[in-house]
C-alpha cells in the first residue's frame, strides 16, 4: 500500500467515546489540540478538526480536532439597568448571553431597564454566568407618558385613518374588507379597540371598511 492515501472522514459531531475506533478502522490517529464551547452541540462531542474532511493523507497521520466542553465558560454579567430595552438586547447578544421574559413594571420610563434577573433571582452587572445564559428583564411600561384615548376612525377614509393611526403613534392592525371596494372609496366603519379606550405608544388597531356608493359619494359631496 506504499503510497496510497486516505480520504479523512468528517468528524464533526462525534463523541469522543468513539473516536478512538472509528479513527483506529481507517488508520490514522488523533491529538486535541483545543477546546471550546457551544450550546448547539452535545458535550465531548468534536467541533472542528485539521485537516479538513475529504483531504487526502498518508496512512497514520495525526487529526487534530477541537472538542466541546463539559461546562461552558462564564462570563461577567453587563450592566444593562438604566439602558434602553433595544440596546440591552445589543449588549447581551455581543457578551454571548440571551434575553428572555420581559416583565413590565409601572414606571414613567417606557422600555427602560429596571432590573435584571438570572434563574428568577435578581442579578448585578459583573456577577459571573455561563456563556449562553438566558437573562429575564424587568422593565418599565411608560404608563405615564403613553396612555391616551384611541382616536376615532369611523366614518373616515381608510387613508385618513392610517394617517390618524400612525400619526398617533399607533400600529395598523388587521384590516377586515366589507364588500369589493374595487374603484369605490372606503371609509371604516368599525374599529378595535374603540374609540376613547385606553391605549398604549406601538398599540395596534384594527379596522373594518367598506366602499362608499355612487350615490352616498354624492350625497357626502351634495
Amino acid at each position: 500500500n506504499h503510497g496510497e492515501t486516505i480520504t479523512v472522514p468528517n468528524l464533526e459531531g462525534v463523541h469522543m467515546d468513539e473516536i478512538d475506533e472509528f479513527l483506529t478502522k481507517r488508520h490514522l490517529r488523533y491529538e486535541v489540540n483545543d477546546s471550546t464551547f457551544s450550546d448547539e452541540h452535545p458535550p465531548l462531542t468534536i467541533l472542528k478538526q485539521y485537516p479538513k474532511p475529504g483531504s487526502k493523507v498518508k496512512e497514520g497521520r495525526k487529526i487534530f480536532i477541537s472538542v466541546n466542553r463539559i461546562d461552558p465558560p462564564t462570563v461577567p454579567v453587563p450592566e444593562l439597568v438604566d439602558r434602553s430595552l433595544r440596546n440591552a438586547e445589543a449588549v447581551l447578544k455581543s457578551n454571548e448571553l440571551k434575553r428572555g421574559k420581559i416583565t413590565y413594571r409601572p414606571s414613567q420610563f417606557l422600555n427602560l431597564v429596571l432590573e435584571m434577573k438570572y434563574e428568577e433571582e435578581i442579578i448585578d452587572a459583573g456577577q459571573r454566568i455561563p456563556k449562553g445564559s438566558t437573562i429575564d428583564l424587568v422593565v418599565g411600561d411608560g404608563y405615564a407618558q403613553s396612555n391616551f384615548a384611541a382616536p376615532r376612525l369611523t366614518g373616515n377614509e381608510i387613508d385618513d385613518a392610517r394617517f390618524i393611526i400612525l400619526g398617533s403613534n399607533l400600529e395598523i392592525g388587521l384590516v377586515t374588507l366589507q364588500g369589493d371596494t374595487t374603484g369605490h372609496k372606503s371609509i371604516v366603519t368599525k374599529q378595535e379597540p374603540e374609540a376613547g379606550t385606553q391605549v398604549r405608544i406601538g398599540d395596534a388597531i384594527d379596522l373594518w371598511i367598506a366602499p362608499v356608493t355612487d350615490d352616498e359619494e354624492n350625497t357626502v359631496e351634495n
